[in-house]
């Protein structure tokens, strides 16, 4: 019993298990620094996706390597399991994300422009010599599908001035963080005008965001439009933003002023009150 332990423990782990870790640990690294580069932005979303894919690519290769090293370890035994385990838990929260993403993907028009107002949507104008050629256009097959995906994106009416409300944009994009790149206030027969670069939290992407701000009946309409600037589907983030956008908008909007603090009446000098009069009338 004793040497057979001792062989146990002097056996070299397995080979196919510490090069499943390995390349699961690499692939993290790499990951990490397309992203990281990505969100400080010194790499182009193409570059950044290029390089983010062959981080998964290695996580697969990771999960593979792992699978023949429980294999081989079930059918000669040694030691090797847990840099195995390792790589295969590293490589499954590698993939677990894209795999995700792939399922909204599946589930979610494949579109990535939402606007408020598919029939006379906001327009980007700066913004728009910043994106891919053919991509600032909102056609009338995403106003189809974005009506049936997301019914609930629609503009937002307030109570309050276009000028109260365009600052209310401002505010709320500011809190977000994203980079104001043009801003026109509302003026008499004018829109009030804002374009915006929003990041994605995880991957960094740049969409574009443009509010307009226009007079209505009984206080401000405000339109919102997101848009992703490269492939065929925003798994349904421009949605989210824009519904997020308005509803805080719409909360700033319905803080009631604060009605101003009346003037303390000053109070009587009780020695100007004793002073005697002359003739009935008081002095002053």
């Amino acid at each position: 019993m004793a040497l057979t332990r001792r062989r146990m423990f002097d056996e070299p782990p397995s080979q196919l298990a510490i090069w499943a870790r390995r390349l699961a640990v690499f692939a993290v690294v790499v990951a990490a620094l397309a992203i990281g580069i990505e969100q400080w932005g010194g790499l182009e979303t193409i570059p950044m996706l290029v390089t983010f894919g062959s981080s998964l690519a290695l996580a697969f290769m990771a999960m593979v390597i792992a699978i023949a090293a429980f294999v081989m370890l079930w059918i000669n035994g040694g030691p090797g399991a847990g840099a195995a385990v390792t790589a295969a838990v590293i490589a499954l929260l590698l993939l677990g994300y894209p795999v995700y993403l792939g399922y909204l993907a599946y589930t979610l028009p494949a579109i990535k422009d939402i606007t408020t107002d598919p029939i006379d949507p906001p327009k980007f104008e700066v913004v728009a010599r910043l994106r891919p050629p053919n991509t600032s256009t909102y056609s009338i097959e995403t106003a189809a599908q974005q009506k049936d995906a997301y019914p609930d994106v629609e503009p937002l009416l307030v109570k309050v001035t276009p000028m109260v409300a365009y600052e209310d944009a401002m505010k709320v994009i500011a809190k977000k963080k994203w980079r104001v790149v043009d801003a026109r206030a509302p003026q008499p027969g004018r829109d009030g005008h804002i374009e915006a670069i929003a990041r994605s939290p995880i991957m960094g992407f740049r969409d574009d965001v443009v509010v307009r701000v226009r007079p209505a009946r009984d206080g401000t309409r405000i339109d919102a439009r997101s848009a992703s600037r490269y492939g065929y589907t925003d798994f349904g983030a421009n949605a989210a933003r824009v519904e997020a956008l308005l509803d805080e908008i719409d909360d700033l909007a319905s803080i009631p002023e604060r009605p101003a603090k009346p003037a303390t009446p000053a109070k009587p000098d009780p020695k100007k009150q004793q002073q005697p009069q002359r003739g009935g009338v008081a002095r002053r």
